[in-house]
């Protein structure tokens, strides 16, 4: 069957319009399409000059290479410190410690913080509970009753006061002198780590069960933890009875003075004869 003739025009001129529009001739509008010479609608279309080729785009940038990042393990507060240097850095921690304010009840009820006293180089240092009323008011640790008793343990140990290191768990009084929360035992805990990674002591004598369980994160008894060395960061640890509880138990003051001397038995300390 063969085509119509306006249908074969039709087709024609789709084409003829497709050609012009490639060659960027302008279109007469649909309606007057029609109107063009048959001529005219069968003519070869125009040459059309290829299209000069457009510029490549360049290669896109790659991005620069991020350098990994290598996170270093946070270093100890102050460990290694020098003889020379632990003093000033017991100073400007001490200073910190006096602006804590992290367990609100001590903050609010303290008349003053209790850091530690002694000497920075001690090779022993004395390791509390918690400051009671007299310690509150001078901001000295061990200085009320308790605090003579254990300077005479010093002292019988052939040591003054001035030669060893005395700090407490809490720095802050628990009002009423009651026993320290776990979460106050936890926020004090870094100040009292960086305390002996200062002073980096050979011995510590831990005087209670809150100041021996915090040390050694344990929750053995005292009494279990007697007669032994622990250690802590290369330091021996010696647990023994508190001063206020000789007070009140003046026959426990026999098995402290059995650690005491275990301490001194290692250290290579004669005790004078008994007279």
């Amino acid at each position: 069957m063969t085509d119509d003739p306006q249908a074969h025009l039709r087709r024609a001129l789709l084409q003829q319009m497709r050609d012009w529009q490639s060659a960027g001739v302008e279109i007469a509008p649909p309606g007057r399409i029609l109107e063009v010479p048959e001529e005219l609608l069968l003519a070869p279309a125009p040459a059309v000059e290829p299209k000069a080729s457009l510029p490549q785009p360049a290669a896109p940038i790659a991005a620069p290479t991020a350098t990994p990042v290598v996170h270093q393990p946070d270093p100890p507060p102050v460990a290694n410190a020098s003889p020379g240097g632990r003093q000033q850095q017991l100073d400007v921690l001490a200073a910190e410690v006096a602006q804590c304010v992290l367990c609100e009840e001590l903050a609010c009820t303290r008349t003053q913080t209790v850091f530690g006293v002694g000497n920075a180089n001690a090779r022993i240092c004395f390791f509390g509970e918690a400051p009671g009323a007299d310690e509150d008011k001078q901001g000295e640790p061990f200085v009320g009753r308790a605090g003579k008793l254990l300077t005479q343990i010093i002292e019988a140990c052939t040591f003054q006061r001035e030669d060893v290191y005395i700090l407490n768990t809490l720095k802050c009084r628990p009002p009423g002198n009651r026993n320290p929360t776990p979460e106050e035992n936890a926020n004090c805990m870094p100040y009292f780590e960086q305390q002996l990674a200062i002073i980096q002591p050979d011995y510590i004598v831990c005087l209670g069960k809150f100041a021996a369980q915090n040390l050694l994160k344990t929750e053995t008894a005292i009494g279990k933890l007697r007669g032994k060395f622990h250690d802590y960061g290369g330091a021996k640890v010696i647990a023994t009875y508190h001063p206020a509880y000789l007070l009140r138990n003046p026959s426990a003051k026999r098995e402290v003075w059995e650690d005491m001397k275990m301490m001194l038995r290692d250290m290579g300390v004669q005790l004078p004869p008994v007279k």
